[in-house]
């Protein structure tokens, strides 16, 4: 596939080879792989692609390095993660640039996310100066009770295409400063963005073999042996709930320690005392950052029947106001979907509902020309047999659906396997309680359509994961107690 005509010098500075113990190296049986700039469908890159024996050689790097790492002190690793967030903040916008490149967001969503990924650096460089164990008399008197935390041991980070950067940031800077060494997979569609970010590890002072990357199409090939090796001892996963599964039962043959960020089927639930102005900008939130493509993103929007028609007015004459096209754009709000899969999944989920007797209000159509661009568009009028309400969307498509009950919304918005995130749209302090309580989820947002913050522990329940990352509790993830 041809090369895309002007390649910036972002794109150019990034290696291109897998980084296993400290050297970049091609694969060892030569193969590599294109990454596409999803605005055009040409090519921005080759990179290597990793096979078994590359997994391995990198097995015995995070193996080898592990004991002389977990001795490093605190304020080594600190000073490393801190170091690393400095440098991120410098190169925000040749990082942006890359990320929007290789994923198709627009140029402002990337700065946002370089910010971001740079938070978890700085947070949890206080936090590896933090890591406390315990001490206590013994019930029966007669001894004492010592506690510390170790580093869990090497670790498979696998992290996903629609946040590249702020994914791998999320699980690599507390394995850094638990003392844990790691290789990373990320996802095919996106690797530049960890190469870059691998690179700038190494300049800030990471030593070698504490961080492998492992760029690769064959990822069962690479991710199944290492986790039955019986030598890594953790496995961080962003993904699909489908693979989720498929790697827990790999995982679960050497008892190796999980925690999954799956899938979502956000409910964004607007009560009729909601502040309107306040519910339409929160619902864009929810639904348009990265166009859709989030498992926080809102996948059923509830609204009381009372105010559903002025509600959905204002929220179809936003939606139809956002200009698509190349992310790179400054005026450009919604860039491209990752693939022709993801595109071809949002006209099918869409195509379905129309057939089954939704009404379009805005958009519902691909946009002709390059790249894998989708209008913005809002859905009125939902069946209740639509696959849209049972699928995560992953497109700037909001299915709008009225409701009278309380007590039934609340039903309806747990009627999901999945749990990760809700939303609720009121004024009324006791609704607000009562129904954050009554969501099953793992976090809500209220009033607010954005609930990732560094500070605060993010994942979910029920088949929407394992664990939590981030806040307080996201460096437990890479600690055992002794």
């Amino acid at each position: 596939m041809p090369l895309t005509p002007t390649v910036s010098r972002a794109i150019a500075s990034v290696p291109t080879d897998l980084l296993i113990d400290g050297s970049r190296i091609a694969a060892l049986d030569g193969a590599r792989f294109d990454v596409l700039d999803p605005s055009n469908g040409m090519a921005l890159s080759s990179v290597a692609d990793a096979g078994p024996d590359d997994a391995r050689a990198a097995l015995d790097a995070v193996v080898a390095r592990q004991r002389g790492w977990a001795r490093a002190t605190p304020n080594t690793r600190a000073e490393i993660l801190r170091r690393t967030y400095e440098i991120l903040l410098d190169r925000t916008d040749e990082l942006a640039e890359v990320i929007t490149r290789e994923m198709g967001k627009p140029l402002s969503d990337a700065r946002a996310e370089v910010h971001y990924a740079a938070g978890f650096f700085r947070w949890f460089a206080e936090e590896a100066v933090r890591i406390r164990g315990t001490h206590a008399v013994a019930p029966d008197g007669r001894g004492q009770i010592l506690t510390v935390r170790e580093p869990v041991g090497p670790c498979i980070l696998i992290t996903p295409w629609n946040f590249p950067l702020a994914m791998g940031a999320r699980k690599i800077a507390p394995a850094i400063a638990a003392g844990c060494t790691m290789i990373l997979k990320p996802a095919p569609q996106t690797p530049l963005s960890s190469l870059a970010l691998a690179a700038i590890l190494q300049e800030a002072g990471l030593p070698d073999g504490v961080l492998n990357v492992l760029t690769t199409t064959r990822a069962n090939d690479v991710v199944e042996p290492l986790l039955r090796s019986g030598r890594i001892r953790k496995l961080s996963f962003t993904g699909s709930t489908a693979v989720g599964r498929v790697l827990l039962a790999q995982a679960a043959s050497a008892v190796v320690r999980t925690s999954m960020e799956l899938g979502g089927n956000a409910p964004f639930i607007v009560f009729a005392d909601a502040d309107l102005d306040v519910a339409v900008e929160a619902a864009l939130k929810a639904k348009m950052r990265n166009m859709g493509e989030a498992c926080t993103a809102t996948n059923r929007l509830y609204v009381h029947e009372d105010v559903a028609a002025e509600f959905t007015e204002r929220l179809v004459a936003r939606m139809r106001a956002m200009p698509v096209g190349d992310g790179s754009d400054a005026d450009v709000l919604v860039g491209p979907l990752i693939d022709a899969a993801s595109l071809a999944k949002v006209e099918r989920l869409v195509a379905d509902a129309v057939e089954k007797g939704a009404r379009v209000a805005t958009g519902g159509s691909a946009v002709r020309g390059p790249g894998f661009h989708y209008e913005p568009t809002v859905l009125t009028d939902i069946p209740g047999d639509a696959e849209l309400l049972t699928t995560e969307i992953f497109g700037p498509v909001v299915p709008v659906i009225t409701f009278t009950d309380e007590t039934a919304v609340v039903d309806a918005a747990n009627a999901t396997e999945w749990g990760l995130v809700g939303y609720v749209m009121t004024t009324d302090l006791d609704r607000a309680q009562r129904v954050s309580a009554a969501l099953e989820v793992g976090m809500v947002g209220l009033n607010t359509g954005i609930v990732a913050d560094i500070a605060a522990p993010f994942g979910g329940v029920k088949q929407s994961g394992i664990g939590r990352e981030g806040g307080a509790v996201g460096i437990d993830e890479y600690l055992s107690y002794k």
